[in-house]
């Protein structure tokens, strides 16, 4: 039953981060036309949109009736008005816009962890959802079409979220995730779930890429990366989280550093690496089994200190490379540390 409910939330939820995704990255790629935004705004958006999600979700943890989900609608249906009927600065619609994004990830953990019974299918589904988005959302950017016609794939939010839900009752809970070792301190858990986060963030910009300059190709990255994260919560349950977190990490490491010239190759990296996004969140909710609105929030967080430098720091290709495997043995050894080797039944 657990099951069941599970997969259908992980299926309402892809498409609603899908929609978010794709009403977020067509305001930005529209705003970011202009030369002036053309950092800041990403900058400010990825700070505004990942951060607070740890205190939204803190709140949503505390107070279980608050449905942030709608409130994360509202926001979004808000922006959108003052982006497309007023003149207003666009920070104002940004910041709204930001926040709308926000609760609506808060939302989307909250209900397919709690609706799970202990899978990370349903979660890495949600996840998932939001690459597709983001490509889609920057191709309709390159339009003529009018931004307030996005105000009605938001309103097909409501009934999606109103659904998912249902799904969810006075018996759902985390307390079946149970991923990582006995005896070691949470603290360091989280820390470590985190660092990893961290590194999956900064690797999702710094992945050398040369041979990405078309539309096609550009779409085919992105959903590489969206079936990446799917599959990292898919196979964990199937064949083990230990497992799956080792493998897929330790393997995209040839095929990250070596595919900046070939598409093929780089996508089988791609692929390999964005399955971890699964795999931490699960890490985070093992300790943290009566927030799992924090849990997620942390994982932001985390994907916020690795992204940011991006804006500031570029690598060569030679450093970046190296980066790539340092941190990614790093990582599997940290991983291979705190989660178990048999998942529990």
């Amino acid at each position: 039953m657990f099951k069941s409910k599970g997969i259908k939330t992980g299926y309402l939820y892809f498409y609603i981060h899908f929609i978010v995704e794709v009403v977020c990255f067509f305001y930005l790629s529209r705003v970011t036309n202009n030369s002036m935004f053309v950092w800041l705004v990403p900058f400010i958006y990825d700070g505004l949109a990942f951060v607070p999600q740890s205190l939204i979700g803190y709140v949503k943890d505390k107070y279980s009736k608050l449905n942030v989900g709608l409130i994360g609608i509202i926001l979004l249906i808000i922006s959108y008005l003052i982006f497309g009927l007023t003149n207003i600065t666009v920070y104002i619609s940004l910041v709204i816009l930001c926040l709308g994004n926000a609760f609506l990830h808060v939302a989307g953990a909250e209900v397919t962890l709690k609706a799970s019974g202990g899978k990370l299918s349903p979660a890495a589904i949600f996840v998932s959802g939001g690459s597709f988005g983001v490509v889609t959302g920057r191709l309709l950017a390159r339009t003529a079409i009018n931004p307030l016609i996005l105000l009605l794939p938001i309103l097909t939010l409501i009934p999606f979220t109103m659904l998912a839900e249902t799904y969810v009752d006075k018996k759902s809970s985390t307390k079946e995730f149970n991923y990582v070792k006995e005896k070691i301190n949470p603290a360091l858990v989280i820390l470590i779930a985190v660092f990893v986060v961290i590194i999956r963030g900064y690797m999702g910009y710094g992945i050398p890429t040369s041979w990405n300059k078309t539309t096609i190709q550009l779409v085919i990255f992105f959903f590489t990366m969206g079936i990446g994260k799917a599959l990292g919560g898919i196979l964990s349950d199937k064949f083990g989280i230990r497992k799956i977190a080792i493998a897929s990490t330790l393997l995209a490491i040839p095929f990250l550093c070596f595919g900046d010239n070939l598409m093929i190759v780089s996508l089988i990296g791609v692929m390999f690496f964005s399955m971890t996004m699964a795999i931490t969140l699960g890490i985070l909710v093992s300790v943290l089994k009566k927030s799992p609105g924090l849990a997620f929030g942390l994982t932001t967080i985390g994907l916020f200190l690795g992204t940011a430098p991006i804006f500031f720091v570029k690598l060569t290709m030679v450093g970046n490379i190296i980066f790539i495997i340092v941190l990614s043995i790093v990582c599997t050894l940290l991983l291979s540390y705190v989660l178990k080797g048999v998942d529990k039944k």
